[in-house]
């Protein structure tokens, strides 16, 4: 136990000035560097060390504790280990370590003692010396150091007290005083006005950068309209914007007044098939419509097509802002749960708990959306407007989605990247609202993108093959949203990152008459330092953590010549004659419908017209939605030279054909190296004699199997004698998790090779399994295979049919899980 002296402490000054911190560099980064290998990035002070620190490593980092000192700066939480090498001090800094974890990531430190946990905050007071320290992380890792009995019990307090006093951004100015420290010094200054951006992204911020889409696509008959340059028409719309060639800026102007915020219709993408997609906001009620506007507006509309436009509808069936928030909320305390109260959720209602968040159905909500999009876009001929009320969410959410299943291009990481410039940063999705860094403004709180994310890995994880990003770069890009350094992230609109960088500071008149000034913020100031992309990721990783970003894939199959921006050059005759030039129809919860006032513009005079030309043919009229627009998909020509067969499971030969996903059941999971990697963390056991001993569950496991392996001996020796009848021993490949009641594994079984159907475990992480560092002997020869007869549910990954195991090691599960009691669908994707 501790003294009241050693209780009650001032820590130093958290932030020094910026004199004192340059005065102060050369020696802190010397003795840092020398004594204890800690390489320190130019103007970060260390305000507290702790030796003879060991840090819990996941199933990823190889398991186990890991030697080393812990470090806190005014900027991170360092880790070096004591058999790291010296560092290079002529490298180009990073940001962050292997080992080091942000304070404004971290959300809450706990610290451990011999008999009780506390939630260590700044006013707090710790009557007991910490014996292990956990810190819980705003994307969802759980980071676990143990002090050993050796270090200093004063440098375990003092570390404790100095973390959960500067992990804390509650005001706008301590953001601000973040980014100092990581990057106000001259020196980063200077090294990051030198960055040069990658130049095979698409960063979609000049004209330049659009007609190269535009040709990239195949797009003809749009043209880049700059009339919104001064953000004059719309200010959350970018500077530049898609819009038809026949109509003028004069025209287009007037347009803006007839949607919300002035969004209007405006290109995103063009499938090869022809069909063009398009983003706009709801229409604006009470305008008056004349005569040559309805013109415009049904030019903008139907863009390069003018026989058929689906509107479809995304306000209704899809989630707010408000219930992704919930959900979210839900999913943390779920699965990263909390040591410091006993409340937990028992392991047979995980399954439903789980469920009841809903986060699993807003992702198959999005998918099915972006599923149907993507069959009318195929179908060709078309233009498909996404319609939301203000068209700066889910549309995000929904358009991002079509492309990625529809468009190789976007599933390499430049293609991914650019993606999401165009259609996130430049169509102004207010990500400074959503992430909420100050923690000011919890009504408009939404991880509206990391939704999207978490979609985008139920991509990968069904079509592994199809992508060339991997799941580290999903990972990575979701861990960045959490770090309040990146100009990507800390603005609403492409407007608000011009009055930062002074870009623009000129006044103007919108056309909705009020006047902006725009003002030199504080952000102006020279001191303040310059904020950098996302997609720098040599600032934020090491060169080994980037080459798991990407993954070979196989080349693109060569496609036909383009002829006018389509591919399908014999259209399918069944659409021509069930719509006429201007029809118009509504896509909502899943089927077609025409309401008269879809087009606020189409008046009762033009109403009869306007009903005629939505009649279907009489044998679609029974179908639902989706159901219909597959059985379009399939009348419709394959360009030639490709078929929609293949032997492959991965998908078609066309590279273009969507990827639509198994929605139902066990094939959504959740984003186990995601939101799972700390549950397990949170739950490890404490105090180890020595890294070099098996974890308690990997021990026992050991004993059982070596018991298992001198009965099947015994077995085998018994087989030499035949006349007596036994029955069959047990499997050596039965899953010791396994509940004989209902048939449900906590973690998969392995199969011998070459009998029955040959599958594949789940690599191991740190979400569903610990591994083992013995593997067990092989497995006997000449059992039955009664996998096919009965039907069995794994809580923690499923074997895949599609690849052959490396190895029969088994996995064995957490020390304190307990089996479901009822069948429930699996959560491992």
């Amino acid at each position: 136990m501790l003294t009241g002296s050693k209780t009650t402490f001032k820590v130093r000054q958290m932030v020094p000035d910026m004199k004192e911190r340059m005065l102060s560099q050369a020696g802190l980064n010397a003795r840092s560097r020398d004594m204890f290998g800690l390489r320190c990035l130019p103007g970060e002070c260390v305000l507290q060390r702790a030796v003879l620190v060991r840090k819990k490593l996941c199933a990823r980092e190889g398991g186990g504790w890991l030697a080393g000192t812990l470090f806190c700066t005014h900027f991170r939480v360092a880790f070096v280990p004591q058999d790291s090498p010296k560092p290079d001090d002529n490298a180009d800094p990073v940001l962050l370590g292997d080992h080091d974890v942000a304070l404004a990531s971290i959300e809450k430190v706990v610290a451990v003692g011999p008999s009780r946990t506390k939630l260590v905050t700044p006013n707090s007071s710790l009557k007991f010396t910490p014996e292990e320290l956990v810190l819980y992380c705003r994307d969802l890792r759980v980071i676990c150091f143990l002090f050993d009995r050796l270090t200093p019990d004063t440098q375990a307090v003092e570390i404790t007290y100095t973390i959960a006093k500067t992990y804390q951004p509650l005001k706008p100015g301590t953001v601000l005083s973040f980014q100092n420290a990581a990057l106000g010094s001259v020196e980063m200054k200077q090294f990051l006005s030198n960055r040069r951006r990658d130049a095979h992204m698409n960063w979609f911020e000049s004209s330049a950068d659009w007609e190269q889409e535009l040709e990239r696509c195949g797009a003809t008959g749009w043209r880049v309209s700059s009339v919104n340059d001064r953000f004059e028409m719309a200010t959350s719309l970018p500077r530049f914007n898609v819009v038809p060639q026949k109509v003028l800026d004069t025209e287009l102007k007037k347009t803006f007044a007839h949607f919300n915020d002035g969004r209007i219709p405006r290109w995103c993408w063009r499938h090869p098939r022809g069909s063009d997609l398009l983003r706009m906001a709801s229409f604006q009620n009470n305008i008056y419509h004349e005569k040559d506007d309805i013109r415009n507006l049904e030019l903008i509309l139907f863009g390069s097509q003018s026989s058929l436009c689906v509107v479809v509808e995304l306000g209704e069936e899809m989630p707010s802002p408000a219930d992704i928030q919930l959900a979210h909320s839900r999913l943390r305390a779920l699965c990263l749960g909390d040591i410091s109260t006993s409340v937990s959720v028992p392991d047979d209602k995980w399954l439903s708990t789980l469920e009841s968040t809903h986060w699993l159905d807003y992702t198959r909500c999005c998918l099915r959306k972006a599923a149907e999009v993507a069959c009318l876009l195929r179908g060709g001929h078309l233009t498909v407007a996404l319609q939301e009320t203000d068209d700066r969410d889910m549309g995000c959410v929904v358009s991002s989605l079509v492309q990625v299943m529809c468009d190789p291009h976007c599933r390499t990481q430049t293609g991914f990247q650019g993606l999401v410039q165009k259609e996130w940063v430049m169509a102004g999705h207010r990500f400074y609202s959503r992430v909420n860094y100050h923690r000011d403004n919890d009504k408009e709180e939404a991880p509206v993108f990391l939704l999207f994310l978490d979609c985008v890995w139920q991509l990968w994880s069904q079509y592994p093959s199809r992508f060339q990003l991997t799941g580290d770069f999903l990972l990575a890009l979701h861990d960045s949203v959490h770090l309040p350094l990146f100009s990507s992230f800390l603005a609403n609109c492409q407007r608000e990152r011009c009055k930062r960088s002074q870009h623009l500071t000129q006044s103007y008149t919108p056309v909705n008459g009020w006047r902006d000034v725009l003002p030199r913020l504080s952000s102006s100031d020279p001191s303040d330092p310059p904020l950098p992309p996302v997609w720098d990721w040599a600032l934020q990783y090491s060169g080994e953590r980037r080459v798991r970003f990407t993954q070979p894939v196989p080349p693109t199959p060569p496609l036909q010549p383009l002829l006018n921006g389509n591919l399908n050059t014999n259209p399918d005759t069944h659409r021509s004659s069930d719509t006429i030039p201007g029809s118009v129809f509504l896509l909502s919860r899943g089927s077609f419908s025409c309401p008269a006032n879809l087009l606020p513009w189409r008046g009762s005079s033009s109403s009869g017209v306007y009903k005629k030309s939505h009649r279907r043919a009489p044998s679609s009229e029974n179908l639902p939605g989706l159901e219909r627009l597959l059985k379009a998909w399939a009348l419709t020509e394959l360009p030639q030279g490709l078929t929609s067969t293949s032997t492959d499971s991965q998908g078609p030969l066309d590279p273009y054909e969507p990827l639509l996903l198994l929605l139902l059941g066990p094939c959504v999971g959740v984003w186990r190296e995601c939101y799972l990697r700390g549950a397990l963390h949170a739950q490890a056991f404490s105090h180890p004699v020595s890294s070099n001993l098996l974890h308690p569950v990997e021990q026992l496991s050991w004993e059982v199997q070596q018991l298992r392996d001198k009965l099947a001996l015994l077995s085998s020796n018994t087989d030499a004698h035949p006349p007596t009848k036994r029955s069959e021993p047990r499997r050596t490949d039965t899953n010791l998790n396994q509940n004989t009641n209902n048939g449900t594994f906590l973690f998969p079984a392995s199969r011998p090779q070459g009998l029955g159907v040959t599958r594949a475990a789940a690599p191991p992480t740190s979400t569903n399994h610990l591994t083992s560092s013995r593997g067990p002997p092989p497995s006997r020869p000449g059992h039955k295979d009664n996998g096919g007869s009965s039907k069995h549910t794994f809580l923690f990954g499923h074997p895949s049919v599609a690849e052959v195991r490396p190895d029969q090691r088994y996995y064995p599960g957490p020390n304190n899980s307990k089996l479901p009691k009822s069948n429930g669908p699996s959560i491992g994707s």
